[in-house]
């Protein structure tokens, strides 16, 4: 977050590819005819058009008498998850924890409860350690794609840094997902230590917010300070 501007793939190359083929495959309408090929996607074909986007359960229930496509909906998707609660959110973001092979231990923050209450704390990040950043959340029913964790850091109210982590694309599932970020160092010196406000957001292709949230980071000289 406090180095230089990360767009970063992390090790979701597969699940993109997985998601890719489902869309080109299991989301074709059936009355739209044949998958487009590939050289046509790539020329911008104006007669070509995408597919309706489909609800997992709908995905699921194409051709159900035909066992080799629902063994390939097996591969690709993975077991329908159990059926969860309609108020829930289709994405939740449960925790964002700083990692550091130096730190006595995780610095975590728990972002199910109240958010407003992170403002007033400050989690502590000694100055020159190796940092990464994990994100865990949860994908509860509908397929989400390119999401994304931003986070623009500021100091006496002036911008100073800004950082996005490209997250993938994920279907639902009963366990939460984990991203973790490549390995960034802190910044060090009299003039980098002090506090800091940072404003994330966990975003995706579609423009939607799923959490936004403010938190306080503080560089010191120890993490006991």
């Amino acid at each position: 977050m406090l180095g230089l501007d990360a767009c970063e793939l992390g090790a979701q190359l597969l699940e993109l590819l997985r998601l890719a083929l489902c869309a080109r495959v299991l989301l074709a309408d059936k009355e739209g005819g044949q998958a487009v090929p590939e050289e046509s996607l790539d020329e911008a074909v104006p007669a070509y058009r995408a597919p309706g986007r489909k609800s997992m359960l709908e995905i699921q229930q194409l051709d159900p008498e035909d066992e080799s496509l629902a063994k390939y909906k097996r591969v690709l998707l993975g077991p329908l998850p159990p059926v969860e609660d309609p108020s829930l959110p289709n994405v939740q973001v449960t925790r964002l924890t700083l990692l550091s092979e130096q730190a006595p231990g995780p610095v975590a923050m728990d972002l199910t409860g109240d958010l407003a209450a992170l403002k007033t704390q400050n989690f502590v990040l000694k100055e020159g350690v190796d940092y990464q950043v994990k994100v865990t959340f949860k994908v509860n029913r509908e397929i989400v794609s390119g999401l994304k964790c931003v986070h623009h850091t500021y100091r006496r109210g002036l911008r100073v840094d800004k950082a996005v982590y490209m997250v993938g694309s994920y279907g639902p599932r009963a366990q939460e997902y984990e991203f973790v970020t490549t390995v960034e160092e802190a910044p060090r010196g009299a003039l980098a230590r002090g506090p800091y406000v940072v404003r994330s957001r966990f975003t995706d292709d579609d423009g939607t917010d799923h959490l936004c949230w403010e938190w306080g980071l503080r560089i010191c000289q120890d993490w006991t300070d």
